[in-house]
């Protein structure tokens, strides 16, 4: 057993691993064990989960920074870090198959996940893994084995990423190229359509691979984007992803 230790989000003291439903993607609604991992290689501003990256002493902006109660998080408080043991047990708690990896960004955790999963199986072998990554990072065979399905969400620069860092051509390439994976782009004015449908003519991504999401984490934001988000994905054979969770428990961590 590898004795590396998971970096996990810490949520009421505690890993943040739960039971819920998918509330985005191909897979809405499918009853599933999330497992969210910390830290994360970009900065979004509009992140609902910036407690795994937006760390005190870092420069990166957030839609909160206007809110006076809103402070950057001590990166010591809100990482907790578990084995791979301890992980899985809560895991298997819940009795459900479908795990979701997710973040943060999970990926820069590889070799431990690997382990996790590999564990998991030997413990079950009904157990399915979904990734939901930023599309930044390229699988590594060892990990890339026990995933049944990439959610991969490319940054679009309504994200406050650079380029530079938020489009990495061969990782792209590879979950294009990848029947594991679909694609779901968070638009949140028509513009940002401009660049998403670059991206999917300089990959070659399959319309039926494309899903396209409102950003916002309010019913009412969503509401609101997601009237002409619906004819977008109409006129382009694309898939409309709603934010589930959102619409059933709001702005809420840990669900």
């Amino acid at each position: 057993m590898n004795n590396k230790l998971l970096k996990l989000a810490r949520l009421n003291n505690a890993p943040e691993i739960f039971h819920s439903i998918q509330g985005e993607g191909k897979s809405i609604g499918v009853p599933s064990v999330f497992v969210r991992t910390s830290l994360c290689n970009l900065h979004c501003i509009w992140c609902d989960t910036d407690y795994t990256w937006n760390w005190k002493g870092t420069r990166f902006s957030h839609v909160h920074d206007a809110l006076p109660a809103y402070e950057k998080f001590d990166k010591k408080d809100w990482i907790a870090q578990s084995s791979v043991e301890q992980v899985a047990d809560q895991v298997c708690s819940y009795q459900c198959s479908n795990v979701i990896l997710t973040g943060g960004e999970p990926m820069l955790q590889q070799p431990v996940l690997a382990e996790l999963m590999k564990y998991l199986v030997e413990k079950n072998p009904e157990f399915r893994f979904e990734v939901e990554t930023n599309g930044t990072l390229i699988p590594i065979p060892v990990f890339d084995q026990y995933v049944a399905q990439y959610n991969v969400s490319p940054k679009l620069s309504n994200s406050n990423n650079s380029k530079k860092l938020r489009e990495k051509p061969a990782a792209l390439q590879f979950f294009a190229q990848s029947l594991k994976a679909n694609f779901k782009f968070v638009v949140a004015e028509e513009k940002d359509m401009e660049e998403v449908l670059t991206l999917i003519k300089s990959y070659q991504i399959p319309a039926e691979r494309v899903w396209l999401m409102p950003e916002g984490t309010t019913a009412e934001a969503l509401a609101a984007r997601r009237q002409w988000l619906v004819e977008i994905c109409k006129k382009h054979h694309f898939r409309y992803s709603d934010r589930l969770h959102i619409q059933i428990w709001g702005s809420k961590k840990g669900v």
